[in-house]
């Protein structure tokens, strides 16, 4: 009965990082390789939940007072006018939010140009659409955009520039100098963006993000995609959205409404509460996960790994292995698993067939891997406690 499946659910690959997610379940191991924090929500974000729920907000729901504060967000972080009644969808999480945008203007044969390495998700979405994903390698260890591969990537059958930043998996937030870049290109072609700014309140060393939508030009052919998923620790929440001008938002919610109607209506009420937290709450979620990421780098250096790039936003360090390892980025990682009870994800997963062009990006596709360090600062503790127990005389992790 296989051959009854379409050819787009062929296409589509199982998620590693679910799988080792899975796997971490199974064998009682720590969880490095899916970015979901271990520690609470926010207690008034939770409380705003409870109520929803005892005040039977049970239906279908459309929660105008969050678009309502989305707007005035963006007004505020982004010096973007937007109008809370035409521009604003609310989905079931960034994910859908993202496919959403991508149906609503993917047909078959457009291109689409994805910065690699980048999130697995994008991949399935512009394929099941019909769209043809197209691989602009970033040059390691500093992840820097290339233009001149970027300009090479163009063609009449380019439709979509999709920008990740901050960055998942390398932490890395493009400059003012490179967005110039992607923005000049997108107006002097014609072409849509959309962003996944999902880490949009996790930067650090003083970096503030910059939305793509708020360059010249560039609103107008914009989807801005996020949720509430990373900056206030509920991934499983599924509240999200799309901002985009009105003809486009028009379509994203159109999409939406077929798919799923709404987004869980007591969530969006506990919405409201998080996006009315006072600033305070933002610079304590930077700060706490700077001091994770400054305590997983030292830990990782410490045992040998390269970290030659620091992140610059997200929970997810990218690093790489010893050049005295012998493994590849899947053999460490299952090595990892069995011996010391952590799981971490393979960094070729993130990368692409046609951004291989160069040795330099093929030797990344087998030395990286990245670990997520939205854990309890005591969860990492006991990383620290596992790898030490598999350390060799010179201090570097000795996997058999």
């Amino acid at each position: 009965m296989e051959g009854k499946l379409s050819r787009a659910a062929k296409k589509i690959a199982p998620s590693s990082i679910r799988e080792l997610s899975q796997l971490a379940q199974q064998c009682n191991a720590i969880n490095l390789a899916e970015g979901f924090p271990d520690f609470p929500a926010p207690p008034l974000m939770k409380n705003a939940a409870v109520s929803a729920i005892n005040s039977d907000f049970n239906q279908y729901r459309h929660v105008q007072a969050l678009c309502d504060n989305l707007a005035k967000m963006f007004k505020e972080m982004h010096g973007l006018d937007i109008d809370p009644l035409t521009d604003v969808v609310i989905c079931c999480g960034q994910s859908e939010a993202f496919a959403a945008s991508i149906f609503a203007t993917i047909d078959p044969g457009d291109e689409v140009i994805l910065f690699d390495p980048c999130y697995e998700s994008y991949e399935g979405c512009i394929t099941m659409a019909g769209g043809v994903p197209i691989y602009v390698p970033l040059d390691p260890p500093q992840w820097k955009l290339d233009p001149i591969k970027f300009f090479g990537s163009f063609n009449e059958r380019t439709k979509v520039v999709v920008l990740n930043s901050p960055h998942n998996p390398t932490g890395k937030v493009f400059t003012k100098d490179e967005l110039e870049i992607i923005a000049g290109e997108c107006c002097s072609r014609n072409c849509l963006a959309i962003t996944d700014e999902v880490y949009e309140h996790i930067t650090y060393d003083n970096l503030k993000h910059i939305s793509l939508a708020s360059l010249p030009g560039m609103q107008e052919r914009t989807i801005i995609t996020s949720s509430l998923s990373k900056s206030f620790s509920v991934t499983g929440w599924r509240v999200g959205w799309a901002i985009a001008p009105a003809f486009l938002a028009s379509a994203i919610n159109r999409i939406h409404q077929r798919v799923t109607d709404c987004a869980p209506a007591p969530f969006q009420e506990a919405a409201l509460s998080a996006l009315r937290s006072p600033p305070e709450y933002f610079e304590s979620l930077r700060n706490d996960y700077q001091s994770k990421r400054d305590y997983i780098i030292n830990l990782l250096g410490g045992v040998g790994f390269k970290i030659e790039f620091k992140p610059q936003g997200s929970f997810f360090l990218f690093a790489e292995l010893p050049d005295s390892c012998p493994q590849t980025d899947v053999e460490f990682v299952k090595k990892l698993i069995l011996e010391a009870g952590v799981v971490a994800v393979p960094g070729r997963g993130f990368v692409h067939t046609n951004s291989s062009s160069s040795n330099e990006v093929s030797n990344y596709q087998k030395r990286y891997i990245r670990f997520a360090f939205c854990k309890r600062d005591a969860t990492l503790t006991m990383v620290a406690e596992k790898l030490g127990k598999l350390l060799d005389a010179k201090g570097h992790l000795a996997l058999h």
